[in-house]
């Protein structure tokens, strides 16, 4: 679980440093200041930073919900909170996220499929801003 948290906590952490340093969200200026260049609509990189961002917060939000079918400190109060019955699970896992009480599973079918895509969206439109940020940096030479 803590390992799990960690990793999560790093790919933030690392979109939000790719956002700043390499898409260029640190240095955006407004006409309002004085000496400051007017606003000019976003880059393609910035967009695909900005993507990543909210599908990785979205796919954070879904685990943690995810999550909160676990059994933690005692095992059969989940399935007695959640399916009814004070027994023991069957099995539990964080990922995929998944909790069978007397054969039933408990958590939600789209919550996995859901997982599934925010991270696919997210791996990717990191990758596209990384790409778009590199492409940019070339033509501007």
């Amino acid at each position: 679980m803590a390992t799990l948290f960690g990793m999560v906590v790093l790919v933030v952490a690392l979109t939000a440093w790719a956002g700043a340093t390499v898409v260029g969200w640190s240095r955006s200026r407004r006409a309002d200041r004085p000496g400051r260049r007017p606003w000019r609509r976003p880059s393609p990189a910035r967009l695909a930073a900005a993507v990543a961002v909210l599908a990785f917060l979205a796919g954070g939000a879904v685990h943690a919900y995810g999550l909160s079918y676990m059994p933690f400190l005692f095992p059969e109060d989940a399935c007695w909170f959640n399916a009814g019955s004070k027994v023991l699970p069957d099995s539990s896992s964080a990922l995929p996220v998944s909790l069978v009480c007397k054969g039933e599973e408990i958590v939600p079918g789209w919550v996995n499929p859901a997982l599934l895509l925010l991270g696919v969206t997210g791996i990717a439109a990191t990758g596209a801003a990384v790409v778009h940020a590199v492409r940019a940096r070339r033509e501007a030479r």
